[in-house]
């Protein structure tokens, strides 16, 4: 089987857009015209560890759900099975994905608990159907329809997340178009999704906008050598129904521009709630800085939320489309905060170590967050082995929340350890 899966003509278009955002990455490819061939398989096997000491548990505490201990060490085995046809019959094509949960015994004695399953498993046990598509391509026009993954570059308030074992993925329906010179017009139509976070069951489905769906129109324009921007509408007329409103508009832009080895990006927008009422509006913006310099890189970035209801959000987890993301801040730059981020990486000992720093100035009160000083240290380490098929990752993270609401104060250290091996 192949080791890396030719995507259909939309897929490839989308998918590989996904990841982490980047200078000036190539997220968008022209649409061709699909070629008759043959079904093609892929698929990876994961195995997935994460640990922290918050309360009264150590670091590698190894308490179980079986046996009652408390704890909060986290594991997970799954495998994915991938077929794509990019030429069934008359140019339509399909894909689909099936993906299956496990903890290998591990929460009998190991671990106390998963980090995502399936079929309401309290032991992460069980499958779903993760990918379930049909493609179309006529022209420079590309279309596809049902389950798949949406990138953060295209759709920043509702992508897949690739942070925990599996990514979530969407029911929608996806037009792509490249008519216009330099210039890719995505339209979207996003009606369920399995919302990805600790413990989730990623087997449910839930309907987006009280089962309306919700709407995206992006468009990309590359016409500056070096500079892409990139701005998104989305529309939501019943999600905040019944606190005031009954719809909702996202509107988010971004600019990034390269040249040789430095690069410099903008983001920005607004989550509009239909005010005057009970729920706001909110305003946020961003800009990022960065360099290679021969084995090393670094960058700095900003951000600035205001203390809009929705705050910045993914209807697809919990993460943010914000360049201060970090592996586990999003609770505190989300909304009514003022964070930095500063990030240096280096290739060594055949892999790629980064260390970051967050700090934010949170004036939020809520339930979760209440006005604090947050601090974040990540230091990851992320390697391929045997020939690249196998992808290695270590992180450690240390958090320090400094709140005036001194209940909601902690310290805390986490491990996070995988590995993915594709085939």
């Amino acid at each position: 089987m192949k080791k890396t899966l030719l995507l259909s003509v939309v897929a490839s278009t989308m998918i590989m857009a996904g990841g982490d955002i980047a200078p000036v990455e190539p997220v968008v490819e022209t649409p061709a015209v699909a070629v008759a061939s043959g079904w093609d398989f892929s698929g990876q096997g994961v195995v997935y560890y994460q640990t922290h000491d918050r309360g009264d548990n150590d670091l590698f505490s190894q308490g179980s759900a079986a046996d009652g201990t408390t704890g909060n060490s986290r594991a997970n085995a799954g495998v994915q099975l991938r077929a794509v046809n990019k030429d069934l019959f008359a140019g339509v094509g399909a894909g689909v994905e099936l993906t299956g949960l496990s903890t290998l015994g591990l929460q009998r004695d190991v671990v106390s608990g998963v980090m995502q399953k399936a079929n309401n498993s309290a032991l992460g046990r069980g499958g779903w159907i993760s990918q379930a598509y049909l493609t179309y391509a006529m022209g420079n026009t590309s279309m596809k329809l049902g389950r798949q993954t949406l990138p953060k570059s295209l759709s920043p308030f509702a992508f897949s997340e690739g942070w925990n074992v599996f990514k979530n993925t969407f029911d929608a329906a996806l037009v792509v178009n490249t008519d216009i010179t330099d210039t890719t017009l995505v339209g979207a139509w996003v009606h369920s999704a399995n919302g990805n976070g600790v413990a989730a069951d990623m087997s449910d489905y839930a309907h987006l906008n009280d089962n309306d769906g919700v709407y995206m129109l992006t468009a990309q324009n590359k016409s500056v050598e070096g500079l892409t921007l990139t701005g998104t509408w989305y529309y939501l007329n019943d999600y905040l129904d019944g606190a005031g409103t009954d719809n909702m508009n996202i509107l988010w832009g971004d600019a990034k521009f390269a040249i040789s080895d430095y690069s410099i990006a903008l983001q920005g927008g607004t989550v509009l709630t239909g005010e005057p009422g009970p729920v706001k509006d909110t305003t946020a913006y961003g800009a990022k800085v960065g360099g290679d310099f021969g084995m090393f890189n670094a960058s700095l970035a900003y951000s600035h939320v205001d203390d809009g209801t929705m705050g910045v959000f993914n209807v697809g987890g919990p993460k943010t489309p914000l360049y201060t993301q970090m592996i586990l801040n999003q609770n505190f730059i989300a909304s009514d905060n003022d964070t930095f981020v500063a990030r240096v990486g280096a290739k060594a000992l055949g892999g790629n170590f980064g260390l970051a720093y967050n700090y934010s100035d949170v004036d939020k009160d809520s339930a979760r967050v209440s006005e604090t000083e947050y601090n974040e240290l990540d230091l990851t380490y992320k390697t391929k082995v045997f020939d690249d098929s196998t992808t290695l990752f270590a992180g450690y993270i240390y958090r320090k929340n400094d709140a005036k609401d001194n209940l909601k104060d902690f310290k805390d250290n986490i491990v996070r350890v995988w590995g993915r091996y594709n085939f």
